[in-house]
């Protein structure tokens, strides 16, 4: 069970600190749902979907500094959204100050988000070789640079996503977050692994509620939240000011609207049923191909969601070989109708 050091923090004493924590920008509930930035996932589709499902607020794919400020078609793309995803925070990511600082004036003057969030949290390898991402906190002084240029360059709040440290023996997630407060961070979201645990192990609940008792920012908490259940552990844990929801979220939304009703003392409302989860499903690729284009590269591109849509239904696995060889959503739906037509025969 996430958590680490069982008993390091006194229960009752995190728990009074999440409650008078104000993030930087509205949402609305005290307590906000905030949807990860996650690459190839946190797209406008699933934005929407997430929104429509309880996500108080949602990120965008991390874009890269440079390639923004080098206007870089494809990227520039990332940072487009409509109105009905706000609030949302652009992500940014990259080792030169000079260019965060450069990339947060464009995405600022031309698109307006709500805040913008800094990247010193992804652990893919092509990223951490320029340095980027989670690279980054193995020079905590650049950190710093990166952080009050990108501050000095906008008058968005600025906040940060980050981890726990490049590797255990760099793990020092208070004084890596104390440095991004100090150089004028306005919320701080805290993934409890470092960079070379990837995604391994369990995430350190322990460090969430050491930095949020350490900070006079807000502290999001990030990491091994698969259940409405899990947020309210967390939130109870931690002391947390928000939780931000990751791959828990892949083809399960409802997880923003099952740990609402939970956060506020509701029963939840019944899991989804095979159709439900269907309905949602065709809903996000009809977004897709609206938002995304009609092509062939959307379909194969979305085949990852309808996999994980069909998560926990009978025969899911003979359902997802079929799904991943789509072409069209029509065929999709197809496949789910005939899917569904036993169950819709016996009753």
């Amino acid at each position: 069970m996430p958590g680490g050091r069982p008993g390091s923090i006194a229960r009752g004493a995190a728990a009074k600190y999440f409650l008078p924590m104000q993030l930087p920008y509205v949402s609305a509930h005290q307590f906000p749902l905030l949807l990860a930035p996650m690459a190839g996932v946190s797209e406008p589709p699933f934005r929407q979907v997430c929104r429509r499902m309880g996500a108080d607020v949602v990120l965008s794919e991390f874009l890269s500094s440079e390639a923004i400020r080098r206007r870089i078609r494809s990227t520039l793309e990332g940072a487009e959204f409509e109105e009905v995803e706000r609030p949302i925070g652009i992500q940014i990511y990259g080792a030169d100050p000079n260019a965060m600082a450069e990339a947060a004036g464009l995405i600022t003057e031309h698109y307006r988000p709500e805040f913008i969030d800094i990247n010193f949290g992804c652990p893919v390898k092509k990223v951490v070789q320029r340095n980027g991402g989670s690279g980054c906190l193995r020079d905590l002084d650049l950190v710093s640079r990166i952080v009050r240029a990108v501050v000095g360059a906008t008058h968005l709040p600025v906040t940060v996503k980050a981890r726990s440290g490049w590797s255990d023996d760099q793990r020092d997630p208070v004084g890596i977050a104390l440095r991004m407060q100090d150089a004028g961070a306005r919320a701080f979201t805290l993934h409890a692994r470092t960079r070379t645990q990837m995604f391994s192990g369990t995430a350190d609940w322990d460090e969430i509620a050491r930095v949020a008792e350490a900070l006079a920012i807000p502290v999001i908490g990030n990491g091994d939240v698969t259940t409405a259940d899990d947020l309210v552990r967390m939130r109870d844990h931690t002391g947390c000011a928000g939780i931000m929801i990751g791959r828990g979220a892949f083809g399960n939304p409802w997880l923003f609207r099952d740990g609402r009703a939970l956060l506020d003392g509701r029963a939840p409302p019944p899991p989804p049923a095979p159709a439900e989860r269907f309905r949602v499903a065709l809903e996000h690729a009809r977004l897709a191909l609206r938002l995304q284009g009609d092509s062939r590269k959307t379909v194969v591109e979305f085949r990852k969601h309808l996999g994980w849509y069909t998560r926990g239904v009978a025969g899911a696995s003979a359902l997802r070989q079929r799904l991943f060889q789509i072409e069209s959503i029509a065929e999709a739906e197809g496949i789910f109708l005939e899917y569904l037509e036993p169950a819709a025969a016996v009753a």
